[in-house]
């Protein structure tokens, strides 16, 4: 381990942090409500952090191996949430560190859980780096690195292999810089187009930023206490839905559509599963809130569609209390929990090629049960799925499993109920945000202890790293080879 390299390239991602606190602290100045100097004292921090680790390791730089890359991504995440958690705690918004350092965390990792019990009360610098920090989690701060720093070269492919979110990093063309570049301005394309069609539609142009930010990093925070529910005109929860949507869609799709290449939506295996199954649970959830509890078939339908694509996209985002609705409406989301978007977008959550490939497999596991001497192997698409890939899946879906059953055996330790507990650890590995029970999307993470809110905080940096690039990092194999 070469740990020059490492807080070399750390020494960058710190840097690019107090840059970018910059943009809240322009915010603070034109809003005035008394932020500004708590931004002032983070940004200098921040900056002078990253100059000392970037002076003192400068003779330190080079390619990063596979090895460093799983440890910077690693810490980065860490770092990023210690000092993204300064303005929240000097500007006196959230004095706890451990519950300042859970906000951070949430909204870097794009989870969108919160202990805030009054957002409205906060200062706008606060509340619009509270929402940026979705932002820059959404695509990765890693990813944007790649694409700002060429110095990494060859290397930063280990970066993005450690944070891209997915089983599968897609290379969209032979450098990883470039491929950053063409991801990143997907992403800031389609937050642009957002944030316009929000204004036309009537918020204003900070509620409109802040929510775009929270809508295409699937994050889910918010600018008021009531979440989207605060804002009843159709139109503004239409938009979201679809751009939602969209977020927790792979890049790459995106990115062969606006080059003329629109079919390969409906051509993506993953993006049919996806679509079929988002669609199936919005009508019977439509059904449910219909004919038994006779709300209007358009506001049953722009409810069941907004919570339907919120919880499987991993937003989080809210316009009604869903843990009020029927259980049977309650297990369709509790399900979509666990799966997530798609492999390549923002969203968390075990992603749909995951369950695509675990369903496979069992199909081809019953298949040779009757033809046992047949030559078998998993498909996706037509395309043959390697052995490796199928093992690395499976073994993935296993350990999430067990962190989910450890995380509620602490969480219920800790003194909280098993759905809430349960509901918890499953919002947070998933980066979702709302659970049920105390922890449902009326309620928030502010009664939970200090300990679990640690807990917790960990779940997220696992979920948002795929497990395996943490889980890694704690090995003893990672430090002996």
């Amino acid at each position: 381990m070469r740990f020059g390299v490492v807080f070399f390239v750390l020494g960058y991602l710190v840097l690019s942090i107090g840059i970018t606190m910059m943009v809240p602290l322009v915010v603070a100045l034109i809003y005035g409500d008394g932020d500004a100097k708590a931004f002032v004292f983070s940004v200098s921090i921040t900056l002078l952090v990253g100059a000392a680790l970037l002076i003192a390791f400068r003779h330190r730089k080079g390619e990063i191996r596979g090895k460093e890359g799983y440890m910077i991504v690693t810490a980065s995440w860490v770092v990023m949430s210690i000092f993204g958690a300064l303005p929240f705690i000097v500007s006196g918004a959230i004095p706890n560190s451990v519950d300042a350092v859970f906000e951070s965390m949430s909204g870097f990792t794009t989870t969108g859980a919160s202990i805030l019990t009054d957002i409205e009360s906060l200062p706008h610098g606060v509340l619009f780096w509270r929402s940026m920090t979705h932002w820059i989690g959404g695509m990765g701060i890693i990813v944007l690195t790649v694409a700002v720093l060429p110095f990494l070269g060859v290397g930063g492919m280990s970066l993005a292999k450690a944070e891209l979110p997915g089983p599968v990093t897609d290379k969209l063309t032979p450098r990883m810089v470039e491929t950053a570049r063409i991801l990143w301005g997907v992403y800031i394309l389609l937050s642009v187009v957002e944030a316009i069609l929000l204004l036309l539609g009537g918020m204003n142009l900070f509620d409109s930023v802040c929510h775009t930010f929270g809508t295409m990093a699937t994050g889910g925070f918010s600018t008021r206490n009531q979440s989207m529910g605060a804002f009843e005109s159709p139109f503004l929860q239409y938009v979201v839905v679809v751009f939602m949507f969209l977020a927790g869609t792979n890049f790459t799709l995106h990115f062969y559509a606006l080059r003329g290449r629109i079919g390969s939506f409906w051509r993506s295996p993953e993006f049919r599963f996806y679509f079929v199954a988002t669609g199936v649970v919005t009508l019977m959830i439509m059904a449910e809130l219909v004919f038994a509890r006779e709300k209007p078939a358009e506001l049953a339908f722009r409810e069941a569609s907004f919570q339907t694509v919120s919880i499987i996209t991993t937003t989080g985002y809210a316009t009604a209390d869903y843990c009020l609705w029927s259980a049977l409406s309650q297990f369709l989301l509790l399900s979509l929990m666990f799966m997530g978007g798609m492999a390549g977008s923002t969203a968390g959550g075990l992603k749909v090629m995951r369950i695509q490939l675990l369903l496979q497999h069992v199909r081809l596991e019953m298949r040779k049960l009757l033809h046992p001497h047949a030559i078998l192997r998993v498909r996706l698409g037509g395309r043959l799925v390697p052995d490796s890939i199928t093992s690395m899946v499976l073994s993935f879906i296993m350990i999430y499993f067990l962190l989910l059953f450890a995380g509620t055996m602490i969480m219920t330790a800790l003194g909280m109920d098993l759905v809430s507990g349960g509901t918890a650890v499953i919002a947070c590995v998933s980066n979702i945000g709302p659970g049920l029970g105390n922890v449902g999307p009326t309620e928030n993470f502010s009664e939970v202890n200090q300990w679990g809110k640690a807990v917790l905080t960990f779940m997220m940096l696992l979920g948002r790293l795929e497990l395996y690039t943490v889980l890694v990092v704690f090995s003893r194999g990672y430090w002996r080879a």
